[in-house]
């Protein structure tokens, strides 16, 4: 005598089912050597850019005219803007140079990751600080006094560079490069495959 046959069960309808491909995980692929090693790359060549923009910052940054009177030294036009230029100069360039790395990254590597998207910060605040630190090299002195003791007094004399609102400065860069990299990856990368029922029999 056999037992009655019984009608299969369907498997339960929870969050689990069906079960993800094998190549897919609710956290996403695993991040690859590679993809590190291109990242310290990212931060490498946006903090060697870095020099570029110090230059080009002591170039274009408008110039603080001051002048001694052999006791103290002043600004030759107390009602000029120029200090503040050399801040706004130094944060136009900056965002400049972030959305290019942005978008050098996105050409060169569309797919993106959050190695890329770190090395283009890292690298955008470092750059900015090689960039800070190489103009006040480059321009006038720090020494304003000795400045004004060599060129003696009633001459007019550059100031040296300086950054009034460094840490927003240092901020513009990183800024730019990430979020210009996130929106074209966001818009022209390429699209994960949509999950689907496997309608297959077993």
């Amino acid at each position: 005598m056999t037992a009655p046959l019984t009608p299969s069960q369907p498997p339960p309808h929870d969050s689990g089912w069906p079960p993800p491909p094998p190549h897919e995980g609710p956290a996403g692929d695993p991040i690859t050597a590679a993809e590190v090693v291109q990242g310290l790359v990212v931060t490498a060549a946006s903090a060697v850019a870095g020099a570029v923009l110090g230059a080009l910052w002591v170039w274009l940054a408008p110039t603080v005219q001051l002048i001694s009177d052999g006791k103290g030294v002043y600004l030759r036009d107390s009602e000029g803007e120029a200090a503040i230029g050399a801040d706004g100069t130094f944060v136009l360039l900056a965002l400049a140079f972030g959305a290019v790395a942005g978008l050098v990254v996105f050409l060169v590597r569309r797919k993106g990751g959050v190695p890329l998207a770190l090395g283009l910060a890292v690298g955008g605040v470092l750059g900015s600080l090689l960039a800070w630190w190489l103009g006040t090299k480059l321009g006038p002195t720090a020494d304003v006094v000795a400045h004004a003791k060599a060129v003696g007094p009633e001459v007019v004399f550059e100031a040296p560079l300086k950054l009034q609102m460094g840490a927003a400065a240092m901020l513009a860069w990183p800024l730019a490069a990430t979020v210009v990299h996130l929106l074209l990856t966001g818009l022209f990368g390429p699209r994960d495959p949509e999950p689907g029922w496997d309608l297959q029999k077993r």
